[in-house]
């Protein structure tokens, strides 16, 4: 239909958005316009007032064509891996809607044509008014790109429909990887978006992120109004950047966060077992730790403060992840060091260097030959003692927590450092703690072990009174 040089085109919209605001159709706008700067690599895109106080959205790129009111899917944009809105259908019709319903007037300009909204009897139907784009010819047959003018455009629409975009929230990229960018948190809510696009919000995440490595999953998840998309649409390939990533400042922030296991304040990527694992590989990288659960700290305290006393970070985790880092390696091919590694590597630490009675001192060789009186206090050796010896060295390696005494169950002896026979006090008490785990057959720290202590405690005090 032609009348003085203007089309009409009816824009075919069968279902108006009711939910999206005038920030939303901006959105598509400024989309289309970045898409567009992508595509004909062209300059940044331009939001600003013209002359006459009017919002603009303008690209300069190839410039807008009638006939790409008509497209519901852009084959060109489908095959570009960077461009998100036009993947998922233009959104333009949508957009140009949601303004005429919230009476915004726009006039659309390229060196194409010249469009502007309005109501128009539909073809067929004269009785219903549906809405129409105005085509007439451009004014300027040279200009560059597509501009968008507004009507009733307010500086905070446009603000809300940029802070939708990456391009423009300023948020600080920490790390790069091939399924999308790990971006520092700016606010208290983390922001989640699609090729640079925002679709979504997490209350409890450590980061922000750009996912540029779109799944079948994101893609069907991402529909017409493109917005609120769920977190299982997303999950994997937020797992996916995170595992990917290497560098420094990521890698801190994810196990400082693991640190917090033990208080209960873990932040949800540090939930997910993959990436704890990941966190605890790359820490197990970065310094000397030992990975406990929380029961192991209420039944091994002795073990984990010897592990404390080498120079070894205590790090609380789930029982889930403990499974995990069972016999695996970290990043650089060291084995993760849980509490049965630390306790395999303990026990690998010394080496003995045992002396013989010609070889002590006089002083040492009479100390010594008390050892079965001193036994007597408590009663008779324990039948699963059947050596005690004296070294001069326990952990060479170790000096500063060093051992007075051993008990190796599985060699059925006790040893005792030689610096321990300066006097029968500390040999005696030395002598007297290794036996009561010998007897008892538990750890320092255990109620079984401070059992048998007192026990023994009991029998000497008995003895010594009586006499």
């Amino acid at each position: 239909m032609k009348y003085n040089n203007i089309k009409e085109f009816d824009l075919n919209i069968e279902k108006v958005l009711e939910n999206w605001e005038i920030y939303h159709a901006l959105r598509e706008i400024i989309a289309n316009a970045i898409d567009e700067q992508i595509l004909s690599k062209t300059k940044d895109i331009k939001i600003s007032k013209n002359s006459k106080g009017k919002w603009c959205i303008r690209d300069f790129g190839r410039g807008l064509k009638n006939e790409h009111l008509t497209q519901n899917e852009c084959e060109e944009k489908l095959q570009h891996p960077e461009l998100v809105i036009g993947k998922f259908g233009v959104g333009l019709k949508d957009a140009l809607a949601t303004l005429d319903r919230n009476k915004v007037k726009v006039l659309i300009k390229s060196k194409y044509t010249t469009i502007t909204l309005g109501k128009s009897p539909k073809h067929g139907f004269e009785d219903i008014n549906t809405l129409h784009a105005f085509i007439s010819e451009p004014d300027n047959k040279k200009f560059v790109g597509t501009e968008f003018i507004f009507d009733s455009v307010s500086e905070n629409e446009i603000n809300l429909a940029k802070n939708l975009f990456l391009k423009f929230s300023k948020e600080e990229v920490l790390e790069e990887t091939i399924y999308g960018q790990i971006l520092k948190k700016k606010n208290s809510k983390s922001n989640i978006y699609i090729n640079g696009v925002k679709v979504a919000e997490e209350e409890n995440f450590i980061f922000s992120y750009n996912i540029t490595s779109i799944t079948t999953k994101i893609r069907k998840s991402l529909n017409r109004e493109r917005t609120n998309v769920g977190r299982t649409a997303y999950t994997d390939r937020i797992k996916a950047i995170l595992l990917d990533c290497k560098s420094e400042i990521v890698a801190k922030l994810l196990v400082d966060d693991l640190e917090r296991f033990e208080v209960g304040d873990l932040h949800d990527e540090l939930k997910w077992t993959d990436i704890s694992f990941h966190a605890s590989k790359l820490l197990n990288n970065k310094q000397k730790s030992t990975f406990v659960t929380s029961k192991q700290l209420q039944t091994s305290p002795d073990l984990i403060n010897q592990s404390r006393e080498d120079g070894s970070k205590i790090v609380v985790i789930p029982e889930t992840l403990r499974d995990k880092i069972c016999s695996s390696q970290d990043y650089k091919g060291n084995r993760m060091r849980d509490l049965n590694e630390y306790r395999r590597e303990y026990n690998e630490s010394f080496e003995y260097e045992f002396i013989k009675e010609p070889n002590l001192s006089e002083k040492e060789l009479k100390i010594f030959k008390r050892t079965e009186e001193i036994i007597s206090l408590i009663g008779k050796r324990p039948s699963n003692v059947r050596e005690i010896l004296i070294s001069k060295s326990m952990r060479p390696d170790f000096t500063d927590s060093d051992p007075s005494g051993v008990w190796e169950s599985h060699n059925n002896r006790i040893i005792i450092k030689k610096s321990m026979l300066k006097n029968l006090e500390s040999y005696s008490g030395t002598l007297l703690h290794e036996i009561a785990h010998a007897s008892s057959r538990a750890e320092d720290s255990s109620r079984e072990f401070e059992n048998e202590l007192t026990e023994f405690l009991g029998k000497i005090a008995n003895k010594v009174l009586r006499k």
